[in-house]
């Protein structure tokens, strides 16, 4: 099974590193990729970064890698990107797992969906970078509690391109998954309440597998072997 697995805002490819471990030892080809101007790739940090960009990095890695029928993995923000993955090479997937993440409709922007948060991540982005980028929020706001993952994650999330907050996706086949079969893992234990419509969205789809995990929204981090369990088992 070839897995790519996505990371959220303000993450990198490391945040993967447990749940790729456990993949890779069950014999599946895994791919973490980190996106254009996060984690080891931040120097290329720029205002051109949009949406576009991040599925654009993904879709580089099928390409490269001649990869097809691939599991994608999004987590949090890395939904967006697995949907305009899939909207673009529908055939060289094989299903999405949406791994407590934020889904886009066609049109949609982050900044149109996140509430009074909005307001919020454009004022901090102006105030820390001039707009640039949205500093890192505390690792405590991933739900994770064990000091040493603290500390891990603290020294490795990095500034989260605005232009990928204020961006609209722009899907050609307005249904969100293009046919491809999907399943959202939600986590629970303690519920990130700002993905609570993305929850109710996906729940009520006629044809999405749903799935709970009872641990933290950085699930990659706090119970990796809960969601190698979950790709494993929503891919057969």
């Amino acid at each position: 099974m070839n897995v790519i697995l996505v990371h959220g805002g303000f993450h990198g490819g490391w945040c993967w590193v447990r749940v790729a471990a456990l993949l890779r030892r069950a014999g599946h080809a895994v791919f973490t990729p980190t996106q254009t101007g996060l984690g080891e790739r931040r120097h290329l940090l720029s205002r051109a970064i949009t949406l576009e960009t991040f599925i654009d990095d993904i879709g580089a890695v099928i390409e490269a890698e001649e990869l097809s029928d691939v599991v994608l993995v999004g987590h949090s923000f890395g939904g967006i990107s697995i949907t305009g993955v899939v909207d673009r090479m529908p055939e060289r997937v094989r299903r999405l797992v949406y791994l407590d993440s934020r889904i886009l409709e066609h049109g949609q922007s982050m900044l149109d969906v996140d509430g009074p948060r909005s307001s919020a991540w454009r004022q901090l982005a102006e105030e820390t970078s001039g707009g640039l980028s949205i500093p890192p929020v505390p690792a405590t706001y991933f739900g994770v509690t064990d000091p040493a993952d603290l500390a891990w994650i603290e020294r490795r999330l990095t500034p989260h391109p605005l232009g990928t907050f204020t961006s609209a996706l722009r899907l050609a086949n307005p249904q969100v998954g293009n046919g491809r079969p999907c399943t959202y893992a939600a986590c629970t234990d303690p519920i990130y309440p700002a993905l609570n419509d993305c929850r109710d969205w996906a729940r009520g789809r006629a044809g999405w597998g749903w799935a709970e995990l009872a641990t933290a929204h950085d699930a990659m981090i706090t119970a990796p072997d809960l969601v190698a369990r979950v790709i494993e088992e929503v891919a057969q």
